[in-house]
């Protein structure tokens, strides 16, 4: 044999005995993987295909205080079905019958369905649509039809659930309510749905899921490793009547002077209970949505609602009395370098105390203030500290505007600010923060925290309950109590309020004038202001209490709080007064067996499947609307209140998505 023959042989051998050694090497390692590691692998395999799924819980519903939702959970269902995992012999028996049973619920012809499942048979689809946004009810029918019965595995039913927050009122109230943050669904920040979330949110669940195709997840098993559990509901103080009284009287003021933002607030006098919150601001667009919790958390210089505190603090240090005379001048007097104007052309000359806070002349309070407390400042702001001013009321709801009351060593303090403060500039308060304030003079001087929530529940058992809460025993001696109510009324009555006066209701409180961005340089030529009024009524026994205040009306229309918002006030309080006596009927609802019901009843009846339209007369507008959309309606309304007539008669079919309209009166 040649060399070069032997060579090559040589080297065939050596290859050969690698590609051996090789094989060998991979026989143990795949021997090592089997039995050393296999149960490591196995798992890791098993993680990748098996998954805890979160289950959401049903949040807890939101209510007014007659029982009225103002927010609920609705859940909705997405039936879906796997073709493979079904064997031949169960599909070929229960394919006709279940084709016929979502027909007679869906309305689809039989023949539709048959179609769509051996279609997706034929095509091995693991994640057919059946159908979507289902009630509970529908769902639990569903998962009884034939074949569907014998769960995820040998039935290929796949149940999809996600839990849909409505609000029945709409937009109205919206902020107060409160809402998930945008692009951050399941998280509540604002309103009631941010500073209840802990008991409203309940406890998530956990179900286990096999992955059965790229993105597609299916349940192991029909039951869940961890049931959800629901949670509590919220029980509000705001009343859908009053709210939707301040609603509309706002809206039409804001739509008419063209302004940029507003807020009111109505509260019950003895108990701080918060009756009604509105919040506008203004689009590009002109039109008006609940933008911002104006109300809570914005602060800002309250203008002339500002005197009375000022009047109140220097006939609490018996500085003055009511008739202690002071000098107004001609409408014009310097303090320390600057002028301070009234609004009426050559002034009020020499007028009592008592006359200086009915005609809201800024020379008048400036005057008093700074005549007697100009070498003891402290004096004058330790008092406005003993009424709490400085410090945010602590409300439940988040977000509440921080109050400035400078003093002397604060960045905003001058010569000037004593004089400024006393008419209401240099300092900072929110709406809420001045109406505590003007219903503790309303509550006999006794100021009570606002309160928006009355108490949780837990389906028919009380959770907890909030009671009134005092801040303050007395505000201020009788004398001073009965002097300052006497003024209030006189302001309506002969004041700067006059055009609000009405010899058949009585009704006491203050105007507020206030400019805002003076500081900007186009004030002169773009003149912008704060208007609000603030007080009380009836004025004699006051039962609510009530604050206004509009941003930036248009100053060709008018900007005084007696024009702007003056008439939101009377409004609101006239229409609340007409309508007393069915309002009282809801304020106790303990009391009232046929209204805490409405508690136990509402839910039951909402989630009941409908094959003809209910009777929703007499209910309340939003509770009917809710309910009917729930049905599959589009729900058109008109008017305000409980439902009068309804479009298509109780007992007749329902048709998903037909259209019905509410008569509301």
């Amino acid at each position: 044999m040649a060399i070069a023959e032997k060579n090559i042989l040589n080297r065939l051998y050596v290859i050969a005995g690698c590609m051996f050694i090789f094989a060998i090497a991979v026989g143990v390692k795949l021997l090592n993987i089997q039995v050393s590691e296999g149960e490591k692998y196995r798992d890791l395999a098993e993680k990748s295909t098996v998954k805890n799924f979160t289950i959401p819980a049903n949040r807890g519903n939101i209510y007014a205080d007659d029982g009225s939702l103002l927010a609920t959970s609705v859940p909705k269902y997405e039936i879906r079905f796997d073709a493979v995992t079904v064997a031949s012999e169960d599909f070929k028996e229960h394919m006709v019958p279940l084709s016929k049973a979502l027909s007679a619920l869906l309305g689809r012809p039989a023949s539709y369905y048959q179609n769509l499942f051996r279609k997706a048979r034929a095509n091995k689809n693991r994640y057919l649509l059946v159908a979507k946004n289902l009630g509970y009810s529908d769902y639990v029918k569903i998962k009884g039809f034939p074949l569907f019965n014998k769960g995820p595995y040998k039935g290929g039913i796949i149940v999809r659930q996600s839990v849909v927050r409505e609000h029945p009122m709409g937009k109205v109230a919206e902020r107060l309510v409160g809402n998930q943050q945008r692009n951050q669904p399941g998280v509540y920040e604002v309103g009631f749905e941010g500073a209840f979330d802990t008991y409203l949110s309940g406890k998530k669940g956990r179900r286990l899921k096999q992955k059965i195709a790229k993105g597609q997840w299916k349940p192991v098993t029909d039951e869940n490793q961890i049931e959800p559990q629901d949670g509590f509901d919220v029980i509000s103080t705001i009343n859908v009547n009053i709210q939707d009284i301040a609603h509309h009287a706002l809206l039409r003021q804001m739509e008419y002077y063209e302004a940029e933002h507003g807020s009111v607030i109505v509260m019950e006098v003895a108990t701080g209970a918060i009756k009604a919150v509105s919040n506008l601001g203004r689009t590009s667009q002109g039109t008006y949505y609940e933008k911002l919790n104006y109300a809570v958390g914005e602060s800002h210089e309250p203008g002339s609602t500002f005197k009375v505190m000022a009047l109140m603090a220097a006939l609490e240090d018996k500085v003055i009395d009511t008739a202690t005379v002071v000098d107004t001048k001609e409408g014009r007097k310097r303090f320390y370098g600057r002028n301070i104007h009234d609004s009426r052309r050559g002034g009020y000359g020499k007028i009592s105390a008592a006359k200086a806070l009915e005609v809201s002349s800024n020379i008048g309070l400036a005057s008093i203030v700074d005549d007697h407390y100009a070498e003891n400042p402290t004096k004058f702001t330790n008092r406005l500290k003993a009424w709490r001013l400085d410090q945010p009321i602590g409300i439940t709801i988040k977000g509440e505007g921080k109050p400035v009351i400078p003093e002397p060593g604060h960045d905003l303090w001058s010569r000037n600010a004593l004089p400024s403060m006393a008419y209401g500039y240099n300092l900072r308060l929110t709406p809420l923060q001045t109406l505590a304030f003007y219903n503790a003079i309303a509550n006999n001087g006794v100021m009570v925290k606002p309160r928006f929530i009355k108490e949780i529940r837990a389906w028919n058992d009380e959770v907890e309950t909030f009671e009134t809460e005092v801040l303050i025993d007395g505000i201020c001696s009788e004398e001073t109590l009965l002097q300052i109510k006497d003024i209030l009324k006189n302001v309506v009555k002969r004041g700067t309020g006059t055009s609000l006066y009405s010899p058949n209701f009585s009704m006491a409180g203050k105007t507020g004038t206030a400019r805002t961005e003076y500081w900007m340089e186009d004030w002169e030529t773009n003149r912008r202001y704060i208007s609000s009024f603030a007080g009380y009524f009836p004025a004699e026994n006051p039962k609510y209490s009530c604050i206004v205040v509009i941003h930036k009306p248009s100053t060709k229309k008018g900007y005084y709080g007696a024009d702007v918002t003056g008439p939101v006030f009377k409004r609101i309080a006239q229409k609340i007064y007409t309508d007393a006596p069915q309002l009282d009927a809801v304020e106790n609802i303990d009391a009232d067996p046929a209204i805490q019901k409405k508690f136990e009843t509402y839910y039951a009846k909402n989630q009941a499947h409908y094959s003809k339209v209910p009777d929703v007369s007499g209910m309340a507008g939003m509770d009917a609307v809710s309910l009917l959309e729930n049905i599959g309606f589009r729900v058109r309304f008109r008017g305000n209140g409980r439902v009068k007539e309804q479009s298509i008669k109780a007992g007749s079919p329902v048709i998903e998505g037909q259209e019905i309209i509410l008569t509301l009166s």
